[in-house]
């Protein structure tokens, strides 16, 4: 089996060219060519939480490995939290994932919303707003969340080299791979009782320190999206489709009846897939193998799991996806940020991307076959539930062609709004500029290198090394180029 070659988007001079890969690669991927500065879809405002939020950009929440050990706030992350706001993006989802107890950290520098770190984390947002008024002159149609999380299953809370996870239910593939060995990390309901009231806890503390909404996080296999996939676990939170949400009423009951006037919206991994790894057969020193689905028992029921088919776990199935956003819409969640899968075991459905992070597995497909799939997904969501405000993921790896897919989509209403997450880290502007009507610096466009990920998955800070001038004289920068290089 040869290498799979892939166009890089890079190398495109046109849009004709474009259309050209999008059509050899038989995908249902569409895009406009941009307006006139000024009449973008993209500029239309959207009404969410009693606010307006003024245009339809959004910026994905981070997990910053780059706080204090006690969870508190750090320069470095107070200039991304300024960039957010300099990007001109009028929704900005979560910000910085937070984490609603200490043992919940996916690293031990991971920001906790707790009593202690109130003043830092107010200022995170002051800082964003104040970035945000200077560059556009108000800030009254921006519209800021803070995402709660607790890591579960990717717990490292005291050291960026151990696991000490806490999962919903034992899975025969994650288990190993995460350290799961002893029956005490499967957490009981007595603790599950405790943990929803930390989420009511941090849910007070974000509307104190002003948050206009929280994001109850249930994506990417951390603790919550878990939980919708417990098939086997017993008792009031597992089995049926009913208490494997219990979890998630019971949280977001108790924040609406403790945290009146604050807003919810809940960032969903709509689908997931088997987990993949490297092909051991194609792996050389230095060169991960391509992805493959881990093994498992052929023919037999997949329950671990949720939005897949259980009889092939490598297709997805969103009926239970579909059942989960009618339940939010009944508990008066009005808006939804989509994901897919998990950056942990199947980041090629989750983050299309050029080049693997040091923890994944080289490319099985396209990386546009990820985007069209995930944006196929989302507008499926939308034609299903027109009174929900969605937000899509997936676009960065459109790179130059980012704003005519998110002009198409957005006009044609098969999305909300757009969000973006690496991409902003290296080009906070590409908002502003694609909005403007402005080329688009291609010295910024980030190329999903995904040293934003091998960088923290090596316990350094997570930022982009190759493009940030901030980030490459950095000491962690030589340090990323020899763990590059196999060091």
């Amino acid at each position: 089996m040869s290498k799979l070659k892939v166009a890089r988007l890079a190398s495109l001079k046109s849009t004709d060219d474009f259309r050209r890969l999008i059509d050899e690669l038989g995908l249902d991927l569409e895009f406009s060519q941009l307006p006139p500065a000024g009449q973008s879809a993209l500029l239309q405002p959207a009404e969410a939480f009693g606010k307006t939020i003024g245009n339809r950009w959004a910026i994905h929440p981070m997990e910053g490995w780059d706080g204090t050990t006690s969870g508190g706030t750090t320069d470095i992350m107070l200039r991304r939290w300024q960039r957010f706001g300099q990007s001109g993006a009028k929704l900005i989802w979560g910000g910085e994932a937070m984490a609603v107890r200490p043992d919940g950290r996916a690293n031990p520098n991971q920001i906790i919303i707790q009593e202690a770190n109130k003043k830092g984390i107010a200022g995170l947002r002051e800082a964003l707003v104040a970035a945000h008024e200077e560059r556009y002159g108000k800030s009254d149609d921006l519209v800021i969340g803070f995402q709660l999380t607790h890591s579960g299953r990717f717990c490292r809370p005291h050291e960026k080299t151990r696991w000490e996870s806490m999962v919903a239910y034992n899975h025969p593939i994650l288990d190993k791979k995460f350290s799961v060995t002893r029956s005490e990390q499967v957490m009981t309901d007595d603790q599950i009782r405790v943990l929803i009231d930390d989420y009511i806890r941090a849910a007070k503390i974000a509307r104190e320190v002003g948050a206009d909404f929280v994001d109850i996080k249930h994506c990417h296999g951390y603790l919550l999206h878990e939980f919708l996939s417990a098939h086997t676990r017993p008792g009031p939170y597992g089995g049926s489709f009913e208490n494997r949400t219990r979890i998630t009423r019971e949280i977001i009951e108790g924040i609406a009846a403790e945290v009146p006037g604050l807003g919810i919206g809940v960032r969903l991994s709509a689908f997931d897939l088997l987990p993949y790894r490297p092909d051991p057969a194609l792996s050389v020193p230095g060169s991960l193998g391509p992805g493959i689905p881990e093994e498992y028992p052929e023919g037999e029921s997949y329950p671990y799991a949720f939005g897949v088919d259980p009889n092939d776990p490598t297709r997805f199935d969103l009926c239970e996806s579909r059942l989960f956003l009618e339940m939010l819409e009944k508990l008066g969640v009005r808006l939804v940020n989509l994901s897919a899968g998990s950056p942990y075991y199947n980041p090629h459905i989750q983050r299309p991307a050029s080049y693997p992070p040091s923890d994944g597995y080289g490319l099985l497909e396209d990386p546009l076959v990820g985007v069209a799939r995930q944006v196929g997904v989302v507008r499926k969501l939308k034609e299903a539930f027109p009174n929900l405000l969605l937000v899509g993921s997936g676009y960065s790896y459109l790179q130059e062609f980012l704003p005519h897919v998110a002009e198409h989509n957005v006009a044609n209403g098969w999305v909300d709004f757009v969000g973006i997450g690496r991409m902003v880290l290296s080009y906070p502007e590409v908002v502003a500029d694609s909005l403007e009507g402005k080329t688009l610096q291609k010295r910024f466009i980030c190329r999903t290198f995904s040293d934003c990920t091998t960088a923290p998955r090596n316990g350094l800070r997570s930022g982009c090394y190759p493009l940030d001038d901030y980030y490459k004289v950095l000491e962690d920068a030589a340090l990323l180029k020899k763990i590059k290089k196999g060091g």
